[in-house]
C-alpha cells in the first residue's frame, strides 16, 4: 500500500504523530526495511532484492537470532522508496517469531507489483520510516531503520541531514546496506559509498554499514545485516566479510 493510503487509514491525528495506539505489544525490536526502488533499480532488480530479503528472513541463522531476543519475536515492515511521496509499504507491520510467520513475511513480500518509482529522495524515505515506527501498534526498546541503496544522492524531498537529525532525535537508529555494484565481477575499487553512508546516513547507538559488493553477495549481505540488527550486535561501522554468516 502507498504511504498516503496507510496514513489515511491511521487517521489524521495518528499521521501527525498526535495519537498513539491504545495499547502496544512489547517486542525487543521494531525494524523498518527501507529498500531502494529508485530509477537506478529496474523491475528485475527490485524482485531480486525482495528475494534476497525473503531468503534471509526464512534462513535458520536469522530465525535463531529472533528466537534469542527478549520475547522471541520482532516486528518488521518492508518499504520500497524512490521519489518523495512514492514510498510504498510492500509488507505492512507483522510479527515474525518462527518459520511459519517468516514464511508468511516472505510470501507477502514476493507477491505485490512494484509501486515506487522516481529519483532518490533519501530524506523522505527516512521520515517515512520514522512515521511507521511512531504510529504502529508495537513497543520495542530498540527501534531501527534499515536503509539500503546504491547511492547517497538525494534529488527531491526533505534534506537528508535534517531528516536524519529528526530520526535520531526520536531515538531511532539508522543502519545502512550499501549496494556497491550489481554487474561487476569482484569488489569495486572504490568504497566511497560506504564512507558516504557512514558520514551522511547512518546514526544512533551501534549504527553500522554492511556492504553488498555484487549481485552474487547481496543475499548474504542481507542475512548478515539482519543477524546483526536482530541480535543487537555491533562493534564498528562497516562490515563486509567479518560478520556472522
Amino acid at each position: 500500500m502507498r504511504l498516503t493510503s496507510m496514513l489515511r487509514s491511521l487517521g489524521l491525528l495518528a499521521a501527525l504523530g498526535l495519537a498513539a495506539p491504545a495499547s502496544a505489544q512489547d517486542v525487543e525490536l521494531e525494524l523498518v526495511l527501507l529498500a531502494d526502488a529508485s530509477g537506478s533499480i529496474d523491475r528485475s532488480e527490485t524482485q531480486f532484492q525482495r528475494e534476497g530479503y525473503a531468503a534471509a528472513m526464512t534462513s535458520d541463522a536469522v530465525l535463531d537470532a529472533i528466537s534469542k531476543t527478549a520475547y522471541g519475536v520482532i516486528a518488521v515492515t518492508y518499504v520500497e522508496w524512490a521519489s518523495a511521496g512514492e514510498e510504498d509499504v510492500v509488507v505492512p507491520w507483522m510479527l515474525v517469531d518462527g518459520p511459519e510467520s517468516a514464511a508468511s513475511f516472505a510470501e507477502a513480500l514476493l507477491a505485490p507489483p512494484r509501486r515506487a518509482f522516481g529519483r532518490n529522495a533519501i530524506g523522505s524515505a527516512l521520515l517515512t520510516g520514522m512515521a511507521l515506527i511512531q504510529n504502529n501498534e508495537y513497543e520495542g526498546w530498540r527501534k531501527v531503520i534499515d536503509f539500503s541503496g546504491d547511492s547517497a544522492n538525494s534529488w527531491n524531498g526533505p534534506p537528508v541531514d535534517a531528516a536524519r537529525a529528526e530520526v535520531l532525535a526520536a531515538g531511532i537508529t539508522i543502519n545502512g546496506l550499501a549496494i556497491l555494484c550489481r554487474s561487476c565481477n569482484g569488489r569495486p575499487a572504490s568504497s566511497d559509498l560506504e564512507r558516504q553512508y557512514r558520514e551522511r546516513i547512518i546514526g544512533g547507538p551501534g549504527a553500522f554499514v554492511v556492504t553488498a559488493e555484487s549481485r552474487d553477495t547481496f543475499a548474504m549481505a542481507v542475512r548478515r545485516k539482519l543477524i546483526l540488527e536482530i541480535g543487537g550486535i555491533h562493534g564498528g561501522t562497516t562490515f563486509a566479510g567479518d560478520i556472522p554468516r
